[in-house]
């Protein structure tokens, strides 16, 4: 199984790892300027979302992840994730360390973390609207709740689609569809990590994000006050800067002391 995926520009390779609630367009603002500062950039959806549909079949996203660099003769990436995609990008630093430069992980999900009653209530909320098939109001639950105050109607818009679309594929998979978890120990990454956090999100990502600098060997952490869950798409440029700063840092430099 090859997830759906798209690539541009050389140099460094990043590859991008979307949310639970959007696809490979929510990278949309940062692909170009990323590709601009140097970087080969990948993305791709995984499956039940975008453009790679659900098959009767168990996966695991990190492994279908990793298939990706391995059809496109990459070693190693750094990877840029948001909220799920970075439990995602997490497994595969831990599971192949060797194949990870750096993690950019913004508002991750954490594997081992017990959720907050708040978001305990979202997801009872959301699985009442699904089971009575209200799937406008599901989608817009998940607008209301991930967008920060800073996102306008086009970004309200850009999720709404990406949500729906993912509703769509999800609700119409096989039996037998679903996620296979594997067991990983997040203390054994040891790629450097840059974690941020928005001030406007629920408190279990940034719970999450303040506390990796005291789990991973070499990570620091930012809160952004004015994001919710997406702060790339709320704030763009503010965002892609801060990533590139990180990335230059922490992969072109490596990459060119590798290289002298």
């Amino acid at each position: 199984m090859t997830l759906a995926y798209d690539t541009a520009g050389d140099g460094p390779a990043l590859l991008l790892l979307h949310s639970g609630v959007c696809d490979r367009r929510m990278w949309d603002p940062q692909r170009s300027a990323l590709v601009d500062a140097g970087y080969r950039v990948v993305r791709c959806d995984f499956r039940g979302f975008g453009d790679t549909p659900l098959t009767g079949e168990r996966h695991n996203d990190a492994e279908d992840a990793l298939a990706v660099l391995d059809a496109l003769g990459i070693d190693k990436a750094a990877l840029v994730a948001s909220s799920y995609g970075g439990k995602v990008a997490l497994e595969i630093a831990a599971r192949w360390p060797q194949r990870v430069s750096a993690l950019a992980l913004l508002c991750a999900a954490a594997p081992d973390q017990e959720p907050t009653d708040e978001l305990k209530a979202f997801g009872e909320r959301e699985d009442e609207l699904i089971e009575a098939g209200d799937i406008a109001a599901a989608v817009e639950l998940n607008v209301d709740t991930w967008l920060g105050p800073e996102a306008d109607e086009p970004v309200r818009g850009q999720v709404r689609a990406m949500q729906q679309r993912a509703f769509d594929l999800q609700l119409a998979a096989p039996e037998g569809a679903g996620r296979r978890h594997v067991a990983f120990e997040p203390s054994t990454v040891g790629a450097p990590c840059l974690a941020v956090s928005g001030g406007q999100d629920l408190p279990d990502f940034r719970h999450t994000a303040a506390r990796l600098p005291g789990v991973l060997a070499d990570a620091r952490h930012v809160e952004l006050p004015w994001a919710g869950h997406f702060p790339g798409l709320e704030r763009p440029a503010e965002t892609t800067a801060l990533l590139t700063a990180f990335l230059d840092e922490t992969v072109t430099s490596a990459e060119t002391v590798r290289t002298v």
